[in-house]
């Protein structure tokens, strides 16, 4: 009984015990009770630290004996409060940032181009120069002594007001060190007696380091040959580099008081050699600065030599039409090169799509154009267009034929010209083919490529030993789109004040009330900056009676209704007594009561807005560049749209209910200073026809004499109802007509006028 207890309580106890005993065992191996002397930093025996009992510290590993006693030990591991400080923390300095990032960077543009001219010559060769580089350059500066009173349109001229010659070429260096130092690598000088091929130019500073100090150009001894190196002749042009004015620039004033010369480009070419010790050079590194000197009434098209048809520059030029037949020359040369290397690539690119993946499927036609746009869906699908020589089946106004005009008919005879071209190209000497007639013509525009064309063409087909046969072949053109450019806008904001001018005539007043309504939900209650002016317009009867019936006096209670109701609101009035309402005759009275930057919104009282459409209005209307001529949504006929159904309360931008009238020009955005400089240059034709302000509306005016950009697009958030326009037979016939044709689109769609005339029919027939 006893032993099967114990057993008993052994199995109990017993696992424990022997856990323990374990753990205790293993703790004891784990350390090590050699007493053995350890050394700090190189210390004898004597000087190991001992422990309170007198002995040393065993129970150590040698490599973690601490380098400090116990008690420096232990105030290590004593936990220390330290005091938080408040920093004192100063203004935040104001970082300037530099306004475009190249500045920051210092990143410069490669090439300044100085013209030197004259007040003799500016106006002749100094124009030609202008028109043949600046359109390849990016700055382009005229140079001169005295100048005229009127500088020629769209040059930048710079005049030192002294005829010295030396004394300009001082100015001149002075001038671009004070003011293009730091913005160009380079900087070409050329006179405006000499041609310069632009492109090749910018090609040779390409390829040239711009840390090196040099002066390049047509090397020429100095006169009498006394003084040593030799400096650029002006008259071929020279090329200096930003490193070496830079290091001219602290001598400038030395060279202007110590060198005397009777030529402007050997003093320039002296104070250079003196002061940087550089001479001129014609070719650096393998760069070759070419030019040629022409021959007095030489001409460029005879010229064959090759040292003419690599010329940088050509010198001299008598007049400006010899540059100009230069500047065709070399373009006609440039243009040839272009066209090689085209047929170079698209070669290469032919010869590496066979071993592509998909053979010569990889590569498009035409080689190295966008392959054609995939639509996603049916809506995407592009429309073809289907013509003949003669007629083309999809018109402007949506008639189902109409006649091919106007360049539409240059665009079709053009791609036959080019489709026959291509065609004898392939097949001569063998073949020769005739056109008889184009049988199918078909284009659409592909956004991704440009436009292009099948044609069906009955060719006669002529042999070497001259029989014929007619034949039918079908060919593919693409008139590829060119490089896409970005066309650099003024600035324009939308904080600008919109005046908005309303003409009202005896019909219009029934619009009036519904017009205050929405323009003071929009305009008044949301401080919209914009200025509403109403233009009341009386006939010769109508103004007598003034006092006793004015025709306005409802609309007048209105305004004044408004300005109570709206007290920082005030909306002027003007009245104008005529027999014949004209835009032009309403503008000039306005015109003259506003600043020269007002900004005019020419409406009516049909036409509901709101301050989505004024801000388009002043993004659109750019001074001395663009007007704006937007294009309405308006309702159809009522009864026509909505015929036997309830007519709606208000109306939404859908097929069904409206249009966009393209043929209303009445709206209008515009500043008053493009205003005024057109009808300044309609004044020879007024004076010879005074009806010609009653004849034109304000669109026609700008189109026909301001020279600028007429911008017309679609503008949703401009509604105008369904209302007939009287049409003013006095009008021009253009002008009459779209009025006419804006009030038949008005009336209702297609389907909606066939669905009343198809149940007038019907109801004729029963």
């Amino acid at each position: 009984m006893r032993f099967s207890a114990f057993v008993s309580v052994l199995r109990s106890v017993g696992p424990v015990v022997i856990g323990i005993s374990l753990g205790f065992t293993l703790s004891l191996l784990s350390v090590n009770w050699t007493e053995q002397a350890c050394y700090l930093d190189g210390k004898d025996a004597g000087d190991v630290t001992l422990g309170q009992d007198g002995q040393l510290k065993g129970a150590r590993k040698p490599n973690s004996i601490s380098t400090v006693n116990d008690a420096e030990s232990e105030e290590d591991f004593e936990p220390r409060i330290v005091p938080y400080k408040q920093v004192q923390q100063g203004a935040p300095k104001k970082v300037f940032r530099a306004k475009y990032i190249s500045t920051e960077l210092g990143m410069r543009e490669r090439l300044f181009v100085g013209v030197l001219t004259s007040k003799n010559t500016i106006s002749t060769l100094g124009v030609a120069v202008n028109r043949t580089i600046s359109h390849h350059l990016d700055t382009v500066v005229f140079f001169t002594g005295m100048r005229n009173r009127k500088v020629p349109h769209g040059m930048f001229v710079v005049s030192h007001g002294d005829e010295r010659l030396i004394w300009n070429m001082f100015q001149n260096i002075k001038y671009i060190l004070d003011h293009y130092i730091n913005e160009y690598d380079w900087f070409y000088f050329v006179q405006d007696d000499a041609y310069t091929e632009a492109d090749r130019i910018k090609s040779l500073v390409d390829h040239l380091s711009m840390d090196r100090e040099l002066y390049m150009g047509s090397p020429e001894e100095f006169i009498g040959g006394e003084m040593e190196g030799k400096y650029c002749y002006g008259g071929f042009g020279y090329l200096l580099s930003r490193t070496l004015l830079l290091r001219l620039q602290p001598f400038l004033e030395n060279c202007r008081n110590d060198i005397l010369s009777a030529r402007p480009d050997e003093w320039l070419g002296r104070c250079i050699i003196d002061y940087t010790n550089t001479n001129c050079v014609s070719e650096y590194e393998g760069l070759r600065y070419h030019h040629y000197e022409l021959g007095k009434n030489s001409d460029p098209s005879k010229e064959q030599s090759e040292q003419f048809k690599n010329a940088l520059t050509v010198h001299p030029v008598s007049d400006p039409e010899q540059m100009y037949r230069l500047h065709r020359f070399f373009s006609e040369i440039e243009l040839r090169k272009t066209y090689d290397e085209i047929a170079k690539l698209q070669a290469e690119i032919k010869n590496v799509s066979v071993v592509a993946f998909e053979g010569n499927r990889s590569a498009q036609w035409p080689v190295g154009i966008n392959p054609p746009f995939e639509p996603k869906s049916r809506f995407e699908v592009l429309k073809w267009e289907y013509f003949t020589e003669e007629e083309i089946y999809s018109c402007i106004d949506g008639s189902p034929k109409c006649e091919l005009r106007g360049i539409d008919r240059m665009d079709v005879a053009d791609v036959i010209d080019v489709a026959m071209g291509e065609l004898n190209k392939k097949y001569k000497p063998v073949l020769h083919l005739k056109k008889q007639q184009l049988i199918n013509g078909y284009r659409r525009f592909d956004p991704t490529r440009g436009m292009e064309y099948t044609l069906d063409l009955q060719l006669e087909v002529v042999n070497q030993k001259g029989h014929s046969r007619s034949i039918t072949k079908r060919v593919h053109l693409v008139r590829p789109l060119s490089r896409i450019e970005i066309i650099p806008m003024p600035y324009v904001t939308e904080a600008t004040r919109v005046h908005i001018i309303i003409p009202l005539t005896l019909q219009d007043r029934s619009y009036v009330d519904h017009f205050l309504e929405v323009f003071a939900s929009n305009a008044f209650e949301t401080s919209e900056n914009a200025i509403l002016t109403f233009l009341f317009i009386y006939d010769p009867v109508e103004a007598q009676q003034v006092n006793q019936n004015d025709i306005f006096a409802g609309v007048k209670t209105q305004i004044n209704a408004y300005e109570r109701k709206y007290p920082t609101v005030k909306i002027p009035w003007i009245s104008v007594k005529t027999e014949t309402p004209s835009q032009i005759k309403f503008m000039d009275i306005i015109s003259k009561k506003h600043p020269v930057d007002t900004l005019f919104f020419l409406a009516n009282a049909n036409t509901n807005m709101n301050s989505e459409f004024l801000n388009r209005c002043r993004m659109n209307s750019i001074n001395n560049w663009q007007v704006f001529f937007p294009v309405h949504f308006q309702d159809f006929k009522p009864d026509v749209a909505y015929h036997n159904q309830e007519h709606p309360v208000t109306v939404d931008l859908v097929r069904d209910a409206g249009h966009f009238d393209r043929q209303a020009f009445e709206e209008a955005c515009f500043y008053n200073s493009d205003y005024m400089a057109t009808r300044t240059r309609m004044v020879t034709d007024v004076q010879e026809n005074e009806e010609i302000l009653e004849t034109l509306d304000i669109y026609d005016m700008f189109v026909k004499y301001s020279g600028l950009h007429v911008f017309r697009a679609v503008e949703p958030a401009l509604h105008q109802k369904y209302s007939y326009q009287a049409c003013n037979p006095r009008l021009s016939e253009d002008i009459y007509h779209r009025c006419v044709q804006s009030n038949l689109e008005g009336l209702g769609s297609r389907s909606q006028l066939a669905m009343l005339l198809f149940e007038q029919e019907q109801g004729n027939s029963t």
